[in-house]
């Protein structure tokens, strides 16, 4: 008689063997780690995407600037952390190489939509790979190139899709819900901003303050912009 419980732990523990249900534990593990950190958001515009994300410090002792949520990549192309924060982090340099990588090989800008390509290549090849654990991070990795503002989500598991407004981490199925309903064509820069905000002050824990969101853009005129406290207050609904 064959142990169900047994066999499945034997699948838990692989990250490269699938399960009799055609699943890989590991992965979906990870996914689970994205599900569990703080929220972040991409939002894209006719001219624009807007980037922003909730962080909050364990204590009023920590410097607030060094808890990276929101990435700036190069001029033209910025990203979004959500789950396990140092899986992020390692995530957000492998980008930076590789658009250096193409900047060295080609002598140009490498299109918003490679760049997530590659990031998912690497992504997937680590749930084939044994001796080693899917990233327990997800990225949104936004920008303008010569094709205009684009917008992707790259997961896990290594697949990247492209949204017009996405959300990854904590309520991520709540905060797309919004999007669905406030969300329209020809939303303007600022009103995506206001759009961003909104999403995490409604559906993230004690809501958001000029301390505890990040935000960030990109234009077609102007290069990676992350705003300083002042600014983001002009979005920010405190009492």
């Amino acid at each position: 008689m064959i142990d169900k419980s047994n066999n499945q732990q034997a699948y838990d523990r692989g990250v490269s063997v699938f399960s009799p249900e055609g699943r890989l534990y590991q992965v979906e593990y990870a996914r689970e780690a994205v599900k569990r950190g703080y929220p972040g958001v991409g939002i894209r515009t006719n001219n624009s995407v807007v980037f922003a994300a909730k962080s909050n410090p364990t204590s009023s002792l920590v410097v607030r600037d060094s808890i990276e949520k929101v990435h700036k990549i190069e001029d033209y192309i910025g990203a979004v952390s959500a789950g396990y924060t140092p899986d992020g982090r390692r995530l957000v340099d492998q980008v930076r190489v590789g658009t250096q990588q193409e900047q060295l090989r080609y002598g140009s800008h490498a299109s918003v939509h490679t760049v997530a390509k590659q990031v998912a290549d690497h992504l997937q090849e680590s749930t084939q790979v044994g001796g080693r654990r899917p990233y327990g991070a997800s990225l949104i990795i936004a920008g303008v190139d010569e094709t205009g503002p684009r917008l992707f989500e790259v997961e896990p598991g290594g697949t990247p899709t492209e949204w017009r407004a996405v959300a990854e981490g904590r309520n991520r199925g709540a905060i797309i819900d919004y999007f669905e309903d406030e969300y329209y064509e020809n939303i303007s820069h600022s009103e995506a901003i206001e759009l961003a905000v909104n999403s995490l002050d409604k559906y993230s824990e004690k809501g958001v303050t000029k301390e505890s969101i990040n935000i960030a853009f990109i234009t077609e005129n102007e290069p990676y912009y992350q705003l300083n406290e002042d600014e983001v207050a002009e979005y920010c609904k405190e009492e």
